[in-house]
């Protein structure tokens, strides 16, 4: 049949997933960093989603499709979150086992050390101390539970951060829990659940977004509001945006989160 039904422009899609949650019907899924149409039946041609995009790739068109089928798009949902809530338990209780049995996830804390004298411009930067306090940071790896979550000052650091900046691990590291991730190559939903189950499962006494000014990076700090709204927690957020040949281009001051 011909009918409305969504278009979406990969040109202009950056992966962000903004619009995503904004599909009730979850026609719209996150797939190789691009947004796509999993099924025709689950779109019902209404365009809730076209406001959620930033970078405009979003639109509806007229063509042939498959009629809309509401029943299907509810139980897509429902599998979904089936899935989703399956994922997130297994997540949680198999982490513990998984710092004994892979070592390059194994949880650790690390004593600090420190250095009684100035370190000299001219010295390598090999022989500067290290300011990371904890093994695994990629947020796929991070234990929910981990100890360095506790009373933690967290940062949450996009990939590419400490490529373009630095000074990152004096600037942002220092007496700091870390977990990176990049939102456009990796799970969004993943990451999501992840965070919330951080958020919500540790005492975190504030958190800070370290992001480049790329448009795929929004992406991260609309994750982490998100996930923090989820978990009910009010924890102040400052958000950090790091321009590409390393300058801090914006950086707000503390606020608090709105408890979901």
């Amino acid at each position: 049949m011909r009918r409305e039904i969504i278009k979406i422009d990969e040109e202009k899609c950056d992966g962000c997933g903004r619009c995503v949650p904004a599909c009730a019907e979850g026609a719209i899924q996150i797939v190789g960093g691009k947004a796509r149409l999993v099924s025709e039946v689950y779109c019902d041609g209404l365009g809730a989603c076209l406001g959620e995009c930033p970078q405009g790739a979003l639109t509806i068109e007229t063509r042939e499709a498959d009629a809309f089928d509401e029943g299907a798009a509810l139980q897509h949902v429902r599998s979904k979150a089936q899935e989703k809530a399956s994922l997130a338990t297994a997540a949680v209780s198999a982490a513990p086992a998984c710092e004994f049995t892979c070592p390059g996830s194994r949880s650790q804390v690390f004593e600090q050390r420190g250095t009684s004298r100035p370190v000299e411009s001219s010295k390598r930067t090999a022989d500067m101390p290290s300011e990371l306090g904890q093994w695994p940071v990629q947020l796929h790896l991070v234990p929910v539970n981990a100890p360095y979550f506790q009373d933690a000052d967290l940062l949450i650091a996009a990939d590419c951060m400490p490529f373009a900046f630095a000074d990152f691990h004096r600037r942002f590291l220092k007496s700091r829990s870390l977990v990176v991730g990049c939102p456009k190559l990796d799970d969004v939903e993943a990451y999501h659940r992840k965070l919330t189950e951080i958020f919500r499962q540790n005492d975190i006494r504030s958190l800070e977004v370290a992001h480049m000014e790329v448009p795929c990076c929004f992406g991260l700090v609309r994750l982490v509001q998100v996930a923090l709204k989820d978990s009910g927690k009010a924890i102040p957020l400052v958000l950090t945006k790091v321009g590409i040949r390393g300058e801090v281009l914006e950086r707000n001051r503390p606020v608090m989160a709105e408890k979901s």
